[in-house]
């Protein structure tokens, strides 16, 4: 059952994304004229394989945490040079490989993983978009129908008899189409009795509440209001949405990338700076969680909130890809850029310790997310599940 609920989502979840990620680079090497030797999914032994017709060997490997494109020269799946294999190679051959080529091929080549990354994001936002409609938004806030998740105990709308599942019709022989509507409503009616009419099972049922009077913050200040305990669905499928066309779902896709990109950004720059705690960095095993959980949503809400997840773990592959540490993609165009300005590249034995820099600050990283995963794992066992 782990492995169905947890292992096997987390497995084809990552390899949707490193398969888009590394077939990046594979289309825009080869249109630059590039040889590949090698496309692998996962590292080690071969699981299967084949060779194309242009001679590259299309493989699935056991370890499925990861891939690579090996292209011709390169000594290993990371596009470090073989020098001296390169060095002894006939001209036709020399010509084909990766570091013979102009930089600003080599950068295209290298930073067409990570764009794959967010194009292929874009492409899913704008699809979901364009097949559901855009959020129909109240001072930047999506919008809800009047379901209610959840009741406060001891609260007005708990003594009326209010129940998770419930949705509201109409309150007082008002229609009401959203929450946004039920709370207004409600706000205006403190010591006011109110009869509600609302969905329950599929029959409706009366009920009669009188809103509380509490105070709570506005975007006018502190305000006395009416208030019944209720809370909103946050459930996708009760979000009110609109019709929108291919334009507006293509800016509304480019605006959720962003934003996962600037909240990605600002929290690592807290990190940096202290304003953010590293604990909240996950490695793997926060990731296969976070797949399993969503899997287990599809039998009630569908694959939506897996494609979803998808999309937004493709752009943060393609970001974190584009970090300038030696052995990412990044690290590659940072040492391009070095490379236009010097006229020539850094010598083998600099790029080879930053290489090894490099692996050890992506070990490092991984090895403490991991560690983090597991912490708040064990404080779940301990604290009960909470």
């Amino acid at each position: 059952m782990t492995l169905l609920v947890y292992i096997l989502p987390f497995v084809i979840v990552l390899s949707i994304i490193v398969f888009v990620h590394e077939y990046g680079h594979f289309i825009v090497g080869r249109l630059c004229g590039i040889k590949v030797d090698a496309f692998s999914l996962g590292f080690g032994p071969e699981i299967c394989a084949f060779d194309d017709r242009k001679g590259t060997r299309w493989r699935i490997a056991a370890i499925p945490l990861g891939g690579y494109v090996k292209f011709h020269g390169d000594a290993n799946g990371a596009s470090m040079s073989d020098a001296e294999s390169v060095a002894a190679m006939p001209a036709e051959e020399r010509a084909v490989t990766f570091f013979a080529q102009p930089v600003w091929k080599r950068a295209a080549t290298v930073f067409a993983g990570p764009a794959f990354n967010f194009i292929f994001a874009i492409a899913i936002f704008a699809g979901v978009f364009l097949a559901f409609g855009r959020p129909v938004l109240v001072n930047g806030e999506p919008v809800a129908t009047p379901r209610i998740s959840a009741v406060d105990a001891g609260r007005a709308g708990a003594r009326a008899g209010f129940l998770p599942g419930d949705l509201v019709q109409t309150i007082d022989g008002q229609t009401i189409e959203s929450f946004f509507r039920l709370q207004q409503v409600v706000a205006a009616s403190a010591g006011k009795e109110l009869r509600f009419v609302v969905l329950r099972n599929g029959a409706e049922t009366s009920l009669t509440a009188t809103p509380d009077l509490v105070e709570a913050d506005t975007p006018k200040g502190k305000a006395k209001l009416g208030r019944l305990g209720l809370k909103s669905s946050e459930d996708f499928r009760d979000m009110l949405v609109e019709p929108c066309s291919a334009p507006e779902a293509l800016e509304m896709a480019l605006e959720k990338t962003w934003s996962i990109v600037e909240t990605t950004g600002r929290f690592f720059a807290g990190v940096v700076t202290g304003r953010e705690s590293p604990a909240n960095l996950s490695g793997p095993i926060g990731i296969a969680e976070a797949s399993g959980r969503v899997a287990q949503k599809i039998p009630t809400l569908g694959l939506w909130p897996m494609i979803n997840w998808i999309a937004l773990l493709s752009v943060s592959v393609g970001l974190l890809n584009l970090m300038p540490v030696p052995l990412l993609d990044g690290g590659h165009l940072m040492f391009f850029v070095i490379e236009a300005l010097r006229g020539r590249a850094l010598n083998d034995r600099v790029q080879e310790y930053a290489f090894r820099i490099g692996l050890a600050t992506v070990g490092s990283l991984m090895l403490f997310a991991t560690y983090n995963d597991l912490a708040r794992g064990l404080r779940r066992l301990v604290g009960g599940g909470s």
